[in-house]
């Protein structure tokens, strides 16, 4: 079946097809037409902190490095040598006093000039061949990345996000803990069960002792409670300088920004509500700062809060049809001393709900792959950001499909 006969096929409302989900053309299609035009999260500014810092990220067939340069700005550029194609980095992170290709020895400056390519003749231009670049922007401390020649824009996520994500000082964190899982399910799979929080009562006690399951996007539960919870958070925010205001998916467009309150008595995301280290960025300033939680979401592949004492990205790479790569971080502010940093306590709320999340997206995938599988009702009460985000996602593949 082509891909405009599945579009044609797909019900609103409802879950998608199970080719969407299992076929490996349609995957093809989701790593063209989805990743490869998007704006993508890549990592964070403080993992590369110095001039010759680096990462690496994949996303399909394509390899990306991320280096900061001399003069502190960061780059994207693509891990292809200009010669014959080699990759020049194999390291997922690390120091270079310049990008060398182990195959012929070629060069690269930081910012992705040539530098020397030996025994090429007196007339060979170096100027011609530098290191093909990815668009790159940093916001507030996370990176996003977007390999099409001309990106889709950016600058509304950045004044919706930057002015609430700013006090948290996210790029002048440190990473305190990485965890990295190979899902064995489709990546859409995973967005799904992220935008909505139906089997949340059940599912995350850890979760659920700490945050509300009200006042979500796509959610139209409503009590009149918490109604008057948020504004009376929201005013307060507004005098602590934290700028706070929902935005999600304004036009049908990539990100959310939202700050929630936790549940009573908690300061932030443990399981005691208490922190597990020091406050970040601004909000140490603060006297006796209750910040809530600050909550972004990237299409395709981010979601993170960021509370008092931590910050969590969560970053999705699709390796197949039926896997997904799923690297969450931990971040605290810069000066934390590590002697004072939990991480068991700051991790276990954030890491005992992905895992428990990982269990309900293997099983149904397991189940999606099935020929009793068809496209089941989506909730008109507590699903409306699924349909949301299957919306965005199938416009993806129908832009200019022919």
């Amino acid at each position: 079946m082509t891909l405009a006969a599945l579009l044609d096929q797909r019900q609103p409302g409802r879950t998608l097809p199970q080719p969407f989900y299992t076929d490996p053309g349609v995957f093809a299609e989701d790593l063209e037409r989805v990743f490869a035009r998007n704006w993508l999260f890549a990592g964070h500014a403080c993992e590369i902190p110095d001039p010759g810092d680096f990462f690496t990220m994949a996303v399909g067939d394509e390899s990306l490095v991320f280096v900061r340069d001399a003069a502190g700005a960061v780059h994207a550029h693509f891990n292809v040598c200009r010669h014959r194609g080699s990759r020049i980095v194999d390291q997922p992170r690390g120091h270079t006093r310049a990008l060398v290709c182990p195959y012929h020895q070629w060069a690269y400056a930081l910012d992705g000039r040539l530098a020397g390519a030996r025994l090429m003749g007196a007339g060979f231009d170096k100027a011609r061949y530098p290191l093909r670049a990815a668009h790159v922007r940093d916001l507030a401390g996370l990176l996003f990345v977007c390999l099409a020649p001309a990106p889709p824009p950016f600058e509304p996520a950045a004044v919706a996000i930057a002015p609430q994500l700013k006090p948290h000082g996210l790029g002048r964190a440190r990473v305190l803990a990485r965890h990295t899982y190979e899902v064995e399910a489709n990546w859409k799979v995973l967005v799904e069960n992220n935008r909505e929080c139906y089997h949340c009562r059940v599912s995350h006690p850890e979760f659920s002792a700490t945050n509300y399951d009200l006042g979500l996007d796509g959610d139209d539960r409503v009590d009149d409670t918490h109604r008057a919870l948020l504004a009376r958070e929201y005013a307060r925010w507004q005098d602590m300088g934290l700028a706070p205001r929902e935005v999600s998916f304004p036009g049908g467009s990539w990100f959310r920004v939202t700050r929630l309150p936790l549940r009573q008595g908690f300061r932030t995301e443990t399981l005691d509500g208490h922190p597990a280290a020091a406050p970040m960025g601004r909000l140490r300033e603060l006297d006796d700062p209750w910040p809530g939680s600050l909550r972004i979401i990237g299409l395709p592949n981010l979601w993170a809060h960021a509370n008092l004492d931590h910050a969590v990205t969560t970053r999705l790479l699709p390796l197949a049809p039926d896997r997904t790569q799923v690297d969450i971080c931990f971040l605290v502010d810069a000066d934390a001393d590590p002697i004072d940093c939990d991480t068991e306590r700051l991790t276990r709320v954030s890491l005992a709900t992905f895992e428990q999340d990982l269990d309900l997206c293997q099983g149904t995938y397991a189940g999606m792959r099935s020929r009793a599988y068809e496209p089941g009702p989506l909730s008109p009460v507590v699903e409306n950001s699924v349909v949301s985000f299957l919306g965005w996602y199938t416009a993806q593949l129908a832009d200019g499909r022919g």
